[in-house]
């Protein structure tokens, strides 16, 4: 059975990003077809990127960069959590990205953004980054406003058409990281 990471990218105080995560880990829980776990991007210390060789070259030299690389290289996909700011996706995110490199490849990912516009922004940046990273974006996105699916923009109070777009999207991610399986093992 594979297994997928539910990245929750936000590490700010008071972060709204905990919420989402748990009303996601909550539906995928109710699923037989893959198993899910939780991924805080707050408990990893990943600095800026200090490396002084290149991800690709995969020669790790610091402790956090090494149990980043486990962590990631133990999930065939990850639905990531994010929040927009300023039109992009979190600092944070885009850090733990770039730290490693072959722990990413032929695997699947997809988004649960949230914003003012649904953090869809956030997420059109991520997609090029993703693919430099040979991850499988898929289509299927949950955009939650803060409009809408916040009361008074602090309390998650997801409409109920919000579930059948999780579901659409857990479909396709589970698909898709189960397909580029035979890839991902070694020959």
């Amino acid at each position: 059975m594979i297994t997928i990471a539910v990245v929750l990218v936000s590490t700010r105080p008071g972060r709204r990003g905990a919420a989402v995560a748990d009303w996601v880990m909550k539906h995928a829980a109710e699923r037989d077809d893959a198993r899910f776990e939780l991924v805080d991007l707050a408990e990893f210390d990943l600095p800026d990127l200090d490396e002084p060789l290149p991800p690709a070259s995969g020669r790790y030299t610091h402790d956090h960069t090494r149990s980043w690389a486990r962590t990631v290289a133990g999930y065939d996909g990850f639905l990531f959590v994010t929040p927009e700011y300023n039109h992009s996706a979190p600092g944070k995110l885009k850090n733990a990205l770039d730290r490693v490199h072959a722990e990413w490849h032929n695997k699947a990912a997809g988004f649960v953004s949230y914003g003012f516009d649904g953090g869809v922004r956030a997420v059109e940046t991520l997609r090029p980054v993703l693919g430099a990273l040979q991850i499988a974006d898929i289509s299927a996105q949950v955009a939650l406003s803060m409009h809408h699916d916040f009361t008074d923009f602090t309390d998650f109070t997801p409409g109920e058409h919000r579930t059948a777009t999780l579901t659409t999207t857990l479909d396709q991610l589970i698909a898709w990281s189960t397909v580029l399986a035979p890839l991902r093992t070694p020959a």
